[in-house]
């Protein structure tokens, strides 16, 4: 069994920053690329940022340059700082990884369970 628990949603105004964190745990042998996707109500779910194994990094263009994703590989755990925070921010904010597991060596995407973020204008 594996498993993605994110944290640090919350509620902040515009301009503010936020930090989220995504672990994951389990019978994991590798994590590969992990993302950060968000889906506001009414809109599809988008991909907000995503980093490799050797962490290379590709953002949305909406977040560019306000957004930053970071891992830490022996904690298997992805960051997303998240500043000057805008109320299109909003959204809840899903991680996902691209896991190697321990107990068959197969390959499968996992989901974390979403948290919320709420930016007020």
């Amino acid at each position: 069994q594996v498993q993605l628990v994110e944290s640090g949603g919350g509620l902040v105004q515009a301009g503010g920053s936020l930090r989220l964190s995504c672990a994951a745990s389990g019978s994991i042998f590798r994590v590969h690329g992990m993302g950060w996707y968000r889906q506001a109500p009414g809109k599809q779910r988008e991909l907000v940022a995503f980093i490799t194994s050797g962490g290379s990094t590709n953002y949305a263009d909406s977040v560019k340059g306000r957004f930053t994703i970071s891992r830490d590989s022996a904690k298997n755990t992805a960051y997303l700082q998240m500043n000057m925070l805008k109320p299109e921010d909003t959204a809840v904010y899903y991680c996902n990884a691209d896991l190697l597991l321990r107990t068959d060596l197969s390959r499968r995407g996992a989901w974390g369970q979403g948290t919320q973020v709420t930016v007020s204008s």
